[in-house]
């Protein structure tokens, strides 16, 4: 189905190629999952997540133009009832998932070169938010630093490298949980 996105160039929509390399490989982990999708722009991601099984996605973005084309995709795809949209900044929406079901998959695809992810990693390295099992999903440029993604609490079990970008695929560190 096709999806509005939000105008301007503050998002990138993961092009149909990634995003249907990236659910190949989580399609095992998807049915039946809470899904937390962080930097959600047109919340492409978290709507395909919801599309082959996942329970519940909450949809995280701090534009109110971003959040609105989300709940318009929602809508549009018949999925709203099985999903929150907060508008937010993604450390703030950690904070307000706490004490809730944790989330089994975290997809976030921030801006590059803003350390925005280190800040949230950082903040869900210790959050109740996730289980020690919940698989995070990093969408960042060819040429991150991959330590800072440890020295933040989180082990790289596997990397996807594509022409401009790649995904990194994050499980807490043993000595954060």
């Amino acid at each position: 189905m096709p999806l509005q996105t939000p105008a301007g160039k503050d998002t990138r929509p993961t092009t149909d190629r990634i995003k249907e390399t990236l659910f190949n490989i989580l399609m095992p982990e998807i049915p039946g999952s809470r899904f937390l999708d962080l930097f959600a722009g047109s919340g492409g991601i978290g709507i395909e997540a919801l599309s082959r099984g996942a329970v519940y996605c909450c949809f995280v973005d701090s534009s109110r133009n971003a959040a609105g084309v989300i709940r318009k995709n929602l809508a549009f795809t018949k999925l709203a009832e099985h999903a929150d949209v907060l508008q937010m900044d993604a450390v703030s929406a950690v904070s307000v998932c706490e004490g809730k079901d944790p989330f089994d998959l975290v997809f976030l695809d921030p801006p590059y070169g803003q350390g925005l992810e280190l800040e949230v990693l950082r903040r869900l390295a210790f959050s109740t938010c996730i289980h020690q099992d919940t698989l995070l999903v990093l969408e960042t440029s060819l040429h991150y630093d991959i330590a800072s993604v440890q020295e933040a609490g989180f082990t790289v079990y596997r990397e996807k490298h594509y022409k401009t970008n790649q995904h990194l695929f994050l499980k807490r560190s043993a000595q954060k949980m």
